[in-house]
């Protein structure tokens, strides 16, 4: 069963997303917050799996409920994922940057919004496809950077190819296709080098490899 926390300010979307959310088999809604203030202390309490967390909310917004949840060692296991009207670049940057395991749009189908809920669950990294498209745009679009103390030069060559994968937004099992690999020793390359560069998960993972410029113009 998986375990969902929903911190919204607005009760019509909380009800919206728990009606949507109850109707499935293997997930539970666990607790509402309106506020991030509410929501870490809930998820403290609770422990779930999922914690839907809108960014614009009073007395604590949800990057800083995403900063404070994912720097809670006791709250390792909780992944954040964004949900908001606004999919602006920068937004996107500050929530990934903070520790969100996923970014969607409030204009999601029910669909991909369940499927975001799922994949959270499992530890990968989920980003709605337009999302993808600008913040990949807004990197490719900037001088790569030195990759200087990243990490990079510990990766071995099937990791870094892996690292490029994952930044291109593809799955494991489409990673396994590309690199003529299972879809399990695809997941190990890809936690080994998130281990070697100290990723919290892929999310974090993307940033890393645009920022380091293991990703640029040419390769991707």
């Amino acid at each position: 069963m998986i375990r969902v926390l929903l911190v919204d300010d607005q009760p019509l979307i909380r009800s919206g997303f728990r009606a949507l959310l109850d109707l499935e088999d293997d997930i539970e809604v666990v607790a509402e917050a309106a506020d991030g203030s509410e929501g870490l202390r809930l998820a403290r309490e609770h422990l779930p799996d999922v914690a839907l967390v809108d960014i614009r909310m009073p007395v604590v917004d949800g990057i800083e409920a995403t900063r404070r949840i994912a720097a809670d060692a006791a709250l390792a296991g909780v992944h954040v994922v964004i949900l908001t009207n606004y999919g602006l670049d920068e937004y996107v940057l500050d929530a990934l940057r903070a520790g969100a395991a996923g970014f969607l749009v409030k204009d999601v189908v029910p669909e991909d919004f369940l499927h975001a809920v799922r994949v959270a669950a499992r530890g990968d990294a989920l980003l709605a496809p337009s999302i993808t498209r600008r913040l990949i745009s807004r990197y490719v679009a900037q001088p790569p950077g030195t990759g200087a103390g990243t990490g990079l030069e510990e990766l071995t060559g099937r990791e870094r190819e892996a690292v490029v994968l994952v930044a291109r937004g593809l799955s494991n099992d489409e990673i396994a296709d590309r690199m003529v690999i299972s879809p399990l020793t695809a997941k190990t390359h890809i936690n080994r080098a998130m281990s070697k560069l100290r990723a919290r998960d892929r999310a974090q993972l993307v940033i890393l490899a645009y920022e380091s410029g293991l990703v640029t113009p040419r390769t991707s």
